[in-house]
């Protein structure tokens, strides 16, 4: 298993799993953001789990690699769809936000052939 491929995938990981934490502890600037973005308060709950099970999906992938690559596939989604909420929004001074997440997430698929 490569070294870089665990780094960025524990990174990716990490990354997921603090993104979940925010949401569950529904932060006002969070809150405010996500509905700026046009998305209710209730979407705050599902979108962490997404997160939350991603974040597990990589580490665990680290034993199992099917899980990692679908893992990565999934956080890869969530987060382009992230970047479309942002753009649709039309506050692309926000795409700074889910765009490190994203490349996180495709570092971690991109290197997962070299796992």
């Amino acid at each position: 298993m490569s070294t870089v491929y665990v780094i960025v995938t524990v990174l990716a990981a990490v990354a997921a799993a603090a993104a979940a934490l925010l949401d569950v502890v529904r932060a006002d600037w969070v809150r405010e953001n996500m509905r700026r973005y046009g998305l209710p308060d209730w979407t705050l709950t599902p979108l962490a789990l997404i997160k939350a099970a991603g974040a597990v999906g990589l580490l665990a992938g680290l034993a199992f690699p099917p899980l990692a690559f679908a893992a990565a596939a999934g956080l890869v989604l969530y987060f382009a769809g992230a970047v479309a909420t942002v753009a649709r929004a039309r506050w692309y001074s926000h795409l700074r936000y889910p765009l490190p997440y994203l490349a996180l997430a495709a570092g971690s698929l991109a290197l997962f052939g070299y796992a």
